[in-house]
């Protein structure tokens, strides 16, 4: 989906969808509406089917995008050989058990080698793989692996809190519960004090 800047100043939706894939799940959604016992017909529904289609193709829109091709884009030669990190960045993903979402905040860093990345494509890197079916323990480590594989750091570190809709609406139904998982390479796994400046820094409010 983009947005683009039309001749009176505003801004207009441009919607870029697959339509033999809309079109598939459209016609399922409007089974699995059936299904439930409600009218597809009715005016509140009519459009259902087309909507969840585009919808479930935004939220998994990460199937087509390559993580280390986004970090690749934005790679630069620099000697610096400190932490990097890039916090609080906002995740939404869908449980790949029942595709219900699960949404928080990521914290990455890295500690270079030879090599930088742009900032925003650490977050872009999150979203990549959020983007898909997932779960938060595959997640926090497909984001580790990307960014160990392509930019080579010293270590790297991942930690990711969020909230399950699939405990908060279903289930045990416990509303306040939050996930946090961590995943860590090099310096990060090796070395006790690096890992405890990661926390530090992601547990203090500095902005």
């Amino acid at each position: 989906m983009e947005f683009t800047l039309n001749g009176e100043g505003g801004y207009s939706k441009v919607e870029n969808y697959d339509d033999a894939t809309t079109e598939g799940l459209s016609s399922h959604y409007t089974e699995v509406i059936k299904l439930l016992g409600e009218d597809v017909n009715r005016e509140g529904l009519e459009k259902t089917p087309l909507r969840v289609a585009k919808a479930m193709q935004f939220l998994t829109q990460g199937y087509q995008m390559d993580p280390e091709e986004i970090i690749k884009s934005a790679m630069f030669k620099e000697d610096y050989q400190q932490m990097v990190i890039v916090k609080d960045i906002e995740l939404y993903s869908m449980c790949e058990h029942h595709m219900l979402p699960f949404f928080g905040k990521a914290h990455v860093a890295y500690i270079p080698k030879h090599h930088i990345t742009g900032l925003s494509k650490i977050a872009r890197v999150v979203e990549a793989f959020a983007r898909r079916l997932q779960v938060q323990e595959r997640l926090t480590t497909q984001i580790k692996e990307a960014i160990q594989n392509t930019l080579n750091p010293l270590g790297v570190a991942v930690v990711i809190e969020a909230q399950h809709m699939c405990m908060q609406m279903r289930g045990v139904q416990k509303q306040h519960s939050v996930t946090t998982t961590s995943d860590f390479t090099g310096a990060f796994l090796k070395n006790q004090a690096t890992r405890e400046e990661f926390f530090n820094i992601i547990s203090n409010k500095l902005h």
